[in-house]
C-alpha cells in the first residue's frame, strides 16, 4: 500500500500537484471474505497509510459485520472515531432499493424473453415485502428466476409460492442456503477452535438460543415460552457473556437486543428466511439440529442445574453462586425458577433420558423442588399421567417411577387446593394456570 499508492502521490505533492484534483475514493468490497487476520491487518494498513493528514483519500468498505471488522468500527476501536458505520440490517430501509432493482432486471429479462408484461408490479411487491429489508434476499430470489434453462415465469410462480417442503424438488433459494452455510460452518470452526470451548457443540447451542429467541419453547399442543437470555445461560452452565460470544461472527445474520427494562437481551433474527433454513433438513442438510434433541439437551441441562444446588433452607440464598455464573440474586432466583418450572413441558417434547431422571431422583432433587414456591410447579401436573414416559423405564426403576407419581400427585392436589382458594377468595370462577401475578418475581 505503501509502495504503490502512499509514496507516488507523497512525490507527486512534493512537486507540487495539487492531489485534491485526483480520484480519491477508493472502494474495498467483500473485506468478509478474506481471513480474519487479513481483515485486521488491512484495517490497520488502512488507518496508517490511507487515512493521514496530507492525503485526500477516502475509503469505502462494504462487508458483512464480521469479528475484526466490529472491533475496529467499534467503540475502543482503532477506526472508530475516523469512521461512519452505516449498519444496513438495522436502521437502513432497502425496501425502495431492492424494488428498484427488481423492476430495472425483471425489464431486462422481459427484453430477453421478448415479453414485457412477464410480471406484475405487485410480483415485485411480494418479493420486497418478503425481504423484510434484507437485499439479500432478493438477490437470491432473482438468482434463480433468471437462470437462462427455465422459464421466469415458471420460476418467478415458483418464488410466491414456495414453502419448505421435503417433497418439492425445486430449490429456488440454494443460493440463499449456500450463504448460510459458509456462514455457519465459519463461526463453528472459529468457535469450536478455542480450547475453553473443547467439547461444546456450536450448533447445538445456537439452536438451542435460536429457538428461544425466535419461535420460542413449545408447549403440548398449547402455546410457548421464552427464557430470559441469563435464565437460560445459566441453566446451559455456560459463562455469563456465552450468547454474544456464541454469535460473534454471526452477526450479519443475528443479533442480540438489550431489553429495556430488566437488562436481559434477546436473541434476534434479521430474517425469516434463516429459521426456515435451520427448521428444514432438506435445507440444513449436515447443519441441521432436531428440535427434539434442543429439548433433550435442556432437559438434561435442567436437571444437573436443580440438583447442584444445596437442599437446605438457603437454597433461594445460594443458587447460581458459581464461577461460570456469577449471578446477581434475582438472577439466581429466576434461573431456578426457570429450570423448575419450564423442565415438564421440555421433558415432554425431550428424546429418552431415563438414565438422567433415575440419577436425579436417586440424588433426591424431587425432594428438592418440593422445597420451592407452589407456583413454580405448576406445570408438573402435565406429568402425572405420563410417567413413566417409557415402558423400558417403568420395568427396569419401578420404585422411581413410584416416588415421582407420589410427588407429581401431591403437586397436583396442591395446585387444585391454591386455585380454589383464590377462587373463594377472589369471587371468581377461572384462574389462569401459572397463578397469574404470582409468577412474577
Amino acid at each position: 500500500m505503501v509502495a504503490l499508492i502512499v509514496e507516488p502521490f507523497q512525490q507527486l505533492r512534493d512537486l507540487g500537484v495539487d492531489l485534491t484534483n485526483f480520484p480519491h475514493a477508493i472502494l474495498i468490497d467483500g473485506l468478509d471474505e478474506c481471513d480474519e487476520e487479513f481483515q485486521a491487518e488491512l484495517l490497520v494498513a488502512v488507518e496508517r497509510c490511507l487515512l493521514i493528514e496530507d492525503l485526500p483519500f477516502r475509503v469505502f468498505i462494504a462487508s458483512r459485520p464480521e469479528l475484526a471488522i466490529r472491533t475496529a468500527l467499534e467503540p475502543g476501536g482503532h477506526l472508530h472515531k475516523a469512521a461512519y458505520h452505516l449498519q444496513l440490517s438495522d436502521d437502513y430501509d432497502a425496501s425502495e432499493d431492492m424494488r428498484r432493482y427488481l423492476l430495472r432486471r425483471f425489464q431486462e429479462i422481459g427484453l430477453r424473453i421478448g415479453d414485457p408484461c412477464w410480471f406484475k408490479a405487485e410480483d415485485i411487491d411480494t418479493l420486497v415485502q418478503a425481504g423484510s429489508g434484507q437485499f439479500v434476499y432478493v438477490a437470491a430470489a432473482f438468482k434463480y428466476i433468471s437462470q437462462p434453462r427455465g422459464s421466469p415465469v415458471d420460476r418467478l410462480k415458483i418464488i410466491l409460492t414456495w414453502a419448505p417442503n421435503k417433497k418439492q424438488v425445486a430449490r429456488p433459494f440454494e443460493a440463499l442456503d449456500n450463504l448460510y452455510t459458509n456462514i455457519l460452518l465459519t463461526a463453528k470452526k472459529a468457535y469450536e477452535a478455542v480450547d475453553t470451548h473443547s467439547g461444546r457443540d456450536f450448533l447445538l447451542l445456537f439452536r438451542i438460543y435460536h429457538v428461544n429467541g425466535s419461535s420460542g419453547f413449545c408447549f403440548p399442543e398449547n402455546g410457548s415460552f421464552t427464557m430470559s437470555n441469563r435464565s437460560l445461560t445459566a441453566q446451559l452452565n455456560l459463562e455469563s457473556r456465552s450468547t454474544e460470544i456464541i454469535i460473534s461472527d454471526l452477526h450479519s445474520l443475528v443479533k442480540l437486543e438489550s431489553g429495556s427494562s430488566n437488562g436481559d437481551s434477546t436473541l434476534r433474527v434479521y430474517h425469516k428466511s434463516l429459521s426456515d433454513f435451520l427448521n428444514e433438513e432438506s435445507r440444513a442438510k449436515d447443519l441441521f439440529v432436531p428440535v427434539t434433541r434442543v429439548y433433550t439437551h435442556l432437559a438434561k441441562c435442567s436437571l444437573d442445574y436443580i440438583i447442584g444446588y444445596s437442599s437446605d433452607s438457603d437454597l433461594l440464598s445460594n443458587v447460581g453462586e458459581t464461577a461460570l455464573n456469577p449471578m446477581s440474586a434475582r438472577w439466581q432466583t429466576r434461573a431456578i425458577r426457570d429450570a423448575v418450572k419450564y423442565f415438564p413441558p421440555i421433558w415432554i417434547q425431550a428424546g429418552a433420558i431415563d438414565d438422567e431422571i433415575a440419577d436425579f431422583s436417586e440424588r433426591g432433587g424431587w425432594n428438592k423442588i418440593g422445597l420451592l414456591p407452589l407456583e413454580w410447579k405448576v406445570y408438573y401436573e402435565l406429568l402425572s399421567h405420563l410417567v413413566p414416559l417409557t415402558d423400558s423405564f417403568k420395568d427396569q426403576k419401578p420404585e422411581i417411577v413410584a416416588i415421582m407419581k407420589s410427588f407429581f400427585f401431591k403437586w397436583k392436589c396442591d395446585i387444585e387446593e391454591e386455585r380454589e382458594r383464590r377462587r373463594q377468595l377472589r369471587g371468581i370462577s377461572h384462574l389462569d394456570l401459572d397463578f397469574g401475578e404470582a409468577d412474577e418475581l
